[in-house]
């Protein structure tokens, strides 16, 4: 039966990833359907005065979100569970001048964001998308929703050894998009005039510009495939798809949990997360502090007293086993695409998973009758690594790193399992409903 794998989770998923073009684009979608279930937006300029069963979120920078419940004891007494997760994808973005012609080409200036799989973005139909800021301060997201530009590939009569010696790309020459002829079409300004046009400033003139965070991004949508209908492919996979896990489990947790419960979704993780608002940021430290200490301000110790009580699951997708190259992977931690959600280990800590977090998750699995998978790297391959070791050091609160399974990891169009979307979303709900505390001690 084709399309037998399209559950309602993982035809959600596509809409968000479609929303998600951007790390800005995919903040204002988490905060539409926050706002949709009842979440109210907090600023962190102003006093907060939160009560037990408070729902509220805030951002920070455009790129980086948090939300959370309050639960009905306070968290010095019943700790947080969070589940973390990273806004942002490698791709291709403008530099502050992107203008630049070759041989009677217009094209764009960009540099390369994160891990980027460079191949993937030759001979894709590329549009714009992302922030602009007004002379008076305010952000406006835009959006071209066309192609508008394309890396086109040299023809093998011009490179006639690619297919044996592989394709070199250097960033800096070979990556420049065409975006038209220089004889026919404008510059920048034009596509800057477009974007303007579709947002609420449409009256503001590009010389109102003063500022952008642009990101160029494949214009084909998310699609099911496969004989069953049974993959996912999309861009941007990696992280979305994890942010979209933490948000629906946030919304479909029962509510009147002892314990507060958290999701963060930070910007910058692919680019080490050194930012004032990725997770080596105070963002989620302030965040639980305000939390910790508007239910016990007398006590200096309400946040320590927290964190030792709390479990934070790191989000972020796990490398399936490629049927063209299973040698990449140790013999027995080959995890697959659609066998549900997977554990990753690392002894010397690119991943944050120790015996008691990933108990606490493998739990939640088996009240679900879900059979966690594992990932641990061959021991002659470096590991990449999360925000779980990075916020685990920062808070000191005991972190599991998990994920769903994929093929083609930061690629421009990435792939994984339909089935493997509810499978994760259902254990973190269970977390959420069920956390009753961890002893930092153990």
């Amino acid at each position: 039966m084709v399309d037998q794998d399209r559950t309602p989770e993982a035809t959600d998923l596509r809409s968000f990833l479609d929303a998600g073009k951007t790390p800005y684009h995919a903040v204002a979608e988490v905060a539409r359907r926050l706002i949709a279930a009842g979440f109210l937006p907090f600023r962190e300029s102003e006093p907060w005065q939160l009560e037990p069963g408070a729902r509220g979120f805030v951002v920070r920078a455009g790129g980086s979100i948090a939300a959370f419940e309050v639960g009905t004891k306070a968290p010095a007494d019943a700790g947080f569970v969070l589940v973390g997760a990273h806004t942002d994808s490698p791709n291709l973005r403008l530099k502050p001048i992107p203008d630049s012609t070759s041989v009677g080409y217009r094209q764009l200036n960009v540099e390369v964001y994160g891990g980027v799989l460079l191949s993937t973005w030759l001979d894709r139909d590329l549009s714009l998308a992302g922030r602009v800021v007004l002379g008076d301060g305010t952000a406006e997201l835009v959006d071209l929703e066309r192609a508008v530009c394309r890396i086109p590939n040299l023809a093998i009569h011009l490179n006639r050894d690619v297919n044996t010696q592989g394709l070199l790309l250097n960033a800096q020459t070979h990556l420049l998009p065409i975006m038209g002829l220089e004889r026919d079409s404008g510059d920048f300004s034009e596509l800057l005039s477009e974007c303007l046009r579709g947002t609420a400033s449409s009256g503001a003139r590009t010389a109102d510009v003063l500022g952008f965070d642009l990101c160029l991004y494949d214009t084909q949508r998310a699609a099911f495939a496969g004989s069953h209908g049974e993959f996912l492919l999309s861009s941007r996979l990696d992280n979305l798809a994890s942010c979209h896990a933490a948000l629906s489990a946030l919304l479909a947790a029962e509510r009147g949990l002892e314990a507060t419960r958290v999701i963060v979704l930070y910007d910058h993780e692919e680019v080490g997360s050194q930012s004032a608002s990725g997770a080596r940021s105070l963002f989620l430290s302030d965040l639980l502090g305000r939390l910790a200490v508007g239910f016990s301000p007398q006590d200096s110790s309400a946040l320590t007293r927290a964190v030792s009580r709390s479990l934070m699951v790191s989000a972020d997708m796990a490398h399936a086993v490629h049927p063209n190259y299973a040698d990449k992977h140790d013999k027995q931690h080959r995890p697959m695409l659609g066998a549900g959600p997977v554990i990753k280990v690392n002894v010397n800590q690119s991943y944050a998973s120790d015996g008691p977090a990933a108990a606490a998750f493998s739990a939640a699995c088996r009240a679900l009758e879900i059979s966690p998978q594992h990932f641990s790297a061959r021991n002659d391959m470096p590991c990449g690594s999360t925000i779980g070791p990075i916020s685990a050091a920062r808070l000191g609160m005991r972190t599991v790193d998990v994920g769903s399974p994929m093929l083609s990891m930061h690629s421009c169009r990435e792939m994984a399992a339909a089935s493997d979307v509810a499978p994760m979303i259902r254990a973190l709900t269970r977390l959420f409903s069920n956390f009753s505390g961890l002893d930092s001690a153990s």
